[in-house]
């Protein structure tokens, strides 16, 4: 059997599915993040702590990797409560991070990079949802592409070039683009099949590694489509 069913219940799969609460969480979580860097951006004693000690700044970005590999790999080990812990610290944490933009960008520019990003997510999954398309073979391309930005982005950092900034952050917004729908249709197969068959514990913790999966989809797309907008400004 399974490890994560439990009694299959035709009713249980009415009444709740795992892809939307993966949606909730996600929600949950992009919205602490926001809170979170909104309320240091306003705090002029905080924002001067983070820009001025790389020791707090790269601390909580070594801290957002290891709970994103922690709860990737440890999951469903953990208990529900200690998962839901683990990503709502890892929101936060990005909140710290993600507060400097607020330092760089205008509010115009990040209020348009968001609602940019949510409609383009939002395309992006409809599609996953509605085509009868399998996604499963974009996976290791995405991922290539993935690791490609990477390199590129650390070469960048030494060639300083700003039609490779531009093409990197193109390439980010297709490569995670595709991420979004592929990561998307993976939930949708996974929630068709235990929706109604996990236990709640395991409920609640795929949701919640479905939501951290879309959750860096959604952030990433923004972080490139600001770098976009924020260079025309």
């Amino acid at each position: 059997m399974n490890q994560y069913e439990n009694t299959y219940n035709p009713d249980l799969i009415r009444e709740r599915s795992i892809m939307k609460n993966v949606y909730i969480w996600m929600t949950a979580g992009l919205a602490l993040t926001g809170v979170v860097a909104f309320w240091l951006s306003g705090n002029i004693t905080a924002m001067r702590s983070i820009v001025s000690n790389p020791i707090l700044f790269y601390g909580a970005m070594i801290g957002e990797l290891v709970l994103v590999v922690y709860l990737s790999r440890r999951i469903m080990h953990m208990s529900s409560a200690a998962a839901t812990f683990a990503f709502a610290l890892y929101a936060a944490l990005n909140g710290v991070t993600m507060s400097v933009i607020f330092l760089a960008y205008t509010g115009t520019t990040i209020a348009l990079a968001f609602f940019t990003t949510a409609a383009t997510f939002g395309a992006m999954s409809l599609y996953a949802v509605t085509t009868k398309r399998s996604l499963q073979g974009m996976g290791h391309y995405l991922m290539m592409g993935l690791i490609g930005i990477i390199i590129a982005s650390v070469i960048n950092i030494f060639l300083r070039s700003s039609a490779m900034y531009y093409l990197i952050s193109y390439i980010g917004i297709a490569v995670f683009m595709g991420l979004t729908a592929y990561d998307t249709q993976r939930i949708l197969t996974m929630s068709r099949q235990m929706s109604g068959t996990a236990d709640e514990e395991n409920y609640i913790k795929l949701s919640i590694i479905g939501a951290l999966k879309l959750y860096l989809d959604f952030i990433n797309i923004f972080l490139f489509v600001l770098r976009i907008f924020g260079r025309r400004k």
